[in-house]
């Protein structure tokens, strides 16, 4: 039935100008034409297609065919010769604007694996297609390379060295078809780039100048398909080395972006220094942050200097540090991020970026740079609030080295800077570690550092030995600012003779008894009273049960928390208890000292 029907709709507009068939003859050729191939008649319609007397209306109607034969092509059913046949025919005859949308139309699924293999089908017909269209693709190809980042973005991407390897989810095949797909068009972008440079004569620059205007075109969108690669998938997945994986799909579809990026004249120097380095304007081009994403530049940075990526066209001119200033520019916004990718991302680029720069090298004029001063911030709260251990204990481990690479006035300013800034008990006391190894280094180093030591330390000392609250500051609360105080303290009392005073610390003392060392006796006498007394609330509670356990609701931002059990709650004030016993202890110990050094 259906074969009739072709067959009597093929004969009527065989007789018929193309600009005469009817919408009916439409509508019959693509039900009839699908229902055959869906029926397996391929052979009988392969024939119909190319009979020469059909050609006029293959060319007009033939694309309708295209849901039927890729049904076929992906199942690979028995009649796949014949529709692989038909399928080539039409992409050499059929009007190539009708072929593109109907490809692309075919392109979008939904499934996983669907998608794979429609992306690895199609990308080849589809670079065909376009390939026809000459001199007018750049719109056609910009929308196709969307389409395809569409689909590639619902692939599921692969975390493992054994998922890349097996290739589980077909992302690493669809990345290599994607490179193969746009090869040509970069190609031909560098060919024309050639030319133009060398048709330098004035009676060719009005020809050469629409034909730029397009050659222009493509390469702006080649460069929207780079910036975008850069994001997704490159700068979600975390790329193997060659130590442990030695052919890496996704390692050399970076490689792949970032040629692309220098066939098409973009600088990957200009593109990673870009935050410091004004950027030559192009007119007709997208605006600056439109053409150059945040993000994409950042992992272009992340490519070059974490997987040494592009050494080959990366020059060694640039100094450490100025490396340094650009990559931070990349760096904070992404430790701002919430995303533990871009964390992670951050993380490995400002590591990887302060490596290279000598220790003690930074001068303290960096510190009047918003970055020097916003990037520490957001490494702050990846190391106090990030969900993922790792990332916090590696936080710690660049925000340390940073401090190294500050000279001894940049340290200091930075260390005033922080203590100011960071309202964390747990930061407020690394820092204070921090001034302690400083002032060690000075009075040992012997090398006229005065920032660590006498006029200059007070100012520290001054923000470091003080009770935020007096005696009602939260001593459990601040445990960690005021261990390492109590410490850095007696340190300095231990280390500095009463005679010499390097530190200025025995000029300063009788200052620090009164806003210090007092206010926290006294607060460690009210807040031992305290949790005495609900300790002993607690136990006469827990006694008046009858041996039943007792629960206590606690409510914290309007919410109940699970109920914590009269055993939890008395251990968690024995601890407190200790806890005030461990500073006390501290605190005694600096006041013999004392006691000792003075009467000496």
């Amino acid at each position: 039935m259906a074969l009739d029907m072709l067959s009597d709709v093929v004969q009527r507009c065989q007789a018929l100008p193309v600009d005469s068939y009817t919408k009916e003859d439409h509508d019959v050729f693509m039900t009839a034409g699908r229902t055959c191939i869906e029926e397996g008649n391929s052979v009988q319609v392969l024939s119909i297609i190319l009979d020469e007397k059909n050609q006029d209306m293959v060319s007009c109607m033939g694309w309708n065919l295209l849901p039927a034969l890729i049904q076929v092509l992906l199942k690979k059913e028995d009649n796949l010769p014949q529709c692989l046949g038909i399928f080539n025919h039409l992409l050499e005859t059929c009007r190539p604007k009708e072929l593109l949308i109907g490809l692309l139309e075919l392109l979008e699924q939904d499934d996983p694996d669907t998608i794979a293999e429609s992306l690895h089908l199609l990308l080849n017909p589809l670079q065909k297609v376009l390939l026809r269209l000459g001199s007018r693709k750049a719109s056609s190809l910009g929308m196709a390379l969307s389409t395809v980042l569409d689909q590639l973005a619902k692939l599921p991407l692969p975390h493992t060295k054994e998922q890349e390897e097996d290739d589980v989810f077909s992302l690493c095949r669809c990345c290599t078809d994607l490179t193969t797909f746009v090869r040509p068009f970069v190609q031909e972008v560098r060919l024309n780039l050639l030319t133009s440079e060398e048709l330098s004569e004035s009676t060719t620059k009005m020809t050469i100048g629409r034909d730029n205007d397009r050659e222009d075109e493509l390469r702006t969108e080649l460069l929207k398909f780079c910036m975008k690669t850069l994001s997704y998938p490159l700068f979600e997945v975390q790329l193997k080395d060659t130590d442990s994986l030695a052919v890496s799909p996704l390692r050399n579809f970076a490689t792949e972006i970032l040629n692309t990026l220098s066939a098409i004249r973009e600088s990957i120097t200009s593109l990673v220094y870009q935050p410091l380095l004004k950027r030559k304007q192009v007119p007709g081009f997208l605006e600056e942050e439109v053409r150059y994403p945040q993000e994409s530049l950042a992992s272009v940075a992340h490519l070059v200097f974490v997987h040494h990526l592009a050494a080959d066209v990366f020059p060694c001119v640039f100094s450490p540090v100025f490396s340094l200033r650009c990559n931070m520019e990349h760096v904070c916004p992404l430790l701002s991020r919430r995303e533990e990718t871009r964390i992670q991302k951050g993380l490995e680029l400002y590591e990887k970026s302060l490596v290279r720069v000598e220790d003690g090298s930074l001068p303290v004029d960096l510190m009047e740079i918003k970055t020097f001063l916003t990037l520490p911030q957001n490494l702050v709260k990846v190391m106090t609030m990030c969900q993922r251990q790792d990332l916090r204990s590696k936080g710690l481990k660049v925000f340390q080295l940073s401090i190294d690479k500050f000279d001894t006035e940049a340290k200091h300013k930075f260390f005033q800077y922080m203590l100011k800034t960071s309202h964390h008990s747990g930061v407020e006391g690394y820092i204070i570690k921090n001034i302690r190894n400083q002032i060690n280094v000075a009075l040992q180093s012997g090398d006229g550092n005065t920032w660590f030591q006498g006029v200059h330390l007070l100012p520290l000392l001054r923000k470091v030995l003080i009770l935020p609250d007096g005696p009602e500051t939260d001593l459990l609360e601040n445990l960690d600012r005021l261990m390492e105080s109590l410490n850095l303290l007696r340190y300095l009392i231990i280390r500095d003779k009463v005679t010499e005073n390097q530190t200025g610390i025995w000029t300063e003392l009788y200052k620090i008894e009164d806003t210090f060392m007092k206010p926290l006796r006294v607060g460690l006498n009210m807040s031992r009273a305290h949790y005495e007394r609900e300790l002993h609330n607690t136990m006469d509670t827990k006694r008046s049960k009858d041996k039943e356990e007792s629960k206590i609701s606690v409510l914290v931002g309007g919410e109940n928390l699970p109920h914590v059990t009269s055993e939890s709650q008395i251990q968690a004030l024995h601890t407190a208890l200790h806890t005030f016993d461990m500073m006390e202890s501290v605190l005694v110990r600096i006041e013999e000292l004392v006691n000792v050094k003075e009467n000496v």
